[in-house]
């Protein structure tokens, strides 16, 4: 475990790094507290989540800034990498004023508070602001996060970084309201896959209901988040689809299934990037395979791999072997190459790590 960005490095005061299964601390959650409760009256607070943001990155950014302002903090700014393009589906979330593009985010803000990132990598441009920022804290929920800020709120069995933006506001004394309430709702729902997946426990429906009582509309989020696309989308699935690859042998004898989609596809039907991200829910579901895969080219011409497992599988003990992170059951990296020669590393990683677990 790599000491994170601030952090000690070594000596009598150092403390060892926690095991990636443990949840915050009580002393955790106290710093994090503190560090919003001693900013001077004008600090300067920068909230950034990963790169290609997801449901959960944004609902859990914008959540808690919309939070802060309840708490009076008026210089405030939400960013994410890369170009500034909300994804269609999240245009609609309160909170969305608060952001501002990478260029325009403060330098050397008092305080940075990181979102849904495993790693100070996938803050991409905005990673020096972790060593500027008087204070830096990161809320996450991936078992592979590698405690880069200086305070550090990881909980690997949260379903959701919204659970602990929420656990946080609550410290805070900041009551739920309808704008905090569907951006968490957002997150909690797309991270879950719409409370269908394995870390849907009693305490994600208790969450959910407390977020639905202040008066969000769930049949209009879903339709929005879920349920609509452009129907230049439907026809790229449709071509994407189609070229998909089943490997009954793979993964052990679990199964592969894979399909790619390149920048030339989504030009040819007029597409944005964000449409693919719900292609891996098509490809997973299918019943000969538990590992399902889609490698998405990015304009710089590398490939965004996104991973799922039906259970017998820990894709993230691949995707953290090829650079990446994740979960048990959804994993990412990012490969260069062919697609077919970042699909051979995800077959020799599974086969890998497969049989290093059959030998213990």
């Amino acid at each position: 475990m790599t000491v994170p960005s601030g952090g000690p490095a070594g000596g009598a005061l150092a403390e060892a790094a926690p095991p990636v299964d443990a949840g915050p601390t009580e002393a955790d959650w106290s710093a994090a507290v503190a560090a919003v409760r001693d900013l001077p009256p004008e600090g300067r607070v920068l909230l950034i989540c990963h790169v290609n943001p997801d449901g959960d990155a944004l609902g859990s950014m914008l959540g808690f800034g919309l939070g802060l302002r309840r708490l009076g903090v008026r210089r405030l700014q939400a960013t994410f990498p890369g170009p500034p393009e909300v994804p269609e589906p999240f245009r609609g979330l309160p909170g969305l004023d608060l952001l501002v593009p990478a260029t325009e985010a403060y330098p050397d803000p008092d305080l940075v508070v990181c979102f849904d990132a495993a790693s100070g990598s996938r803050l991409g441009e905005l990673a020096d602001r972790l060593e500027t920022a008087g204070a830096a804290l990161a809320l996450d929920h991936h078992a592979s996060n590698t405690r880069f800020g200086r305070i550090n709120l990881v909980d690997p069995h949260a379903a959701a970084t919204s659970v602990v933006v929420e656990g946080l506001l609550a410290r805070l004394g900041v009551a739920l309201d309808a704008g905090i309430a569907e951006c968490l709702y957002v997150a909690l729902s797309t991270d879950t896959g719409s409370f269908r997946f394995e870390a849907t426990t009693p305490a994600v429906h208790e969450l959910a209901a407390r977020l639905l009582a202040t008066g969000i509309r769930p049949g209009d989020i879903s339709r929005r988040i879920f349920d609509t696309r452009p129907f230049g989308a439907v026809r790229l699935f449709g071509e994407v689809l189609g070229r998909a690859r089943l490997e009954p042998a793979a993964a052990a004898g679990h199964g592969l299934v894979w399909t790619y989609a390149t920048q030339d596809d989504l030009a040819r039907h007029d597409q944005r990037p964000y449409v693919l991200e719900a292609l891996i829910d098509s490809v997973r579901c299918t019943a000969e395979a538990d590992v399902s895969c889609v490698v998405k080219q990015t304009p710089a011409g590398d490939w965004a791999v996104s991973m799922r497992s039906k259970g017998a599988v820990d894709v993230s003990r691949v995707a953290v072997a090829l650079g990446g992170g994740g979960h048990r059951f959804a994993a990412g990296f990012t490969g260069s190459g062919t697609a077919d020669e970042v699909v051979d590393r995800i077959r020799a990683e599974l086969d890998g790590a497969l049989t290093a677990v059959a030998r213990h």
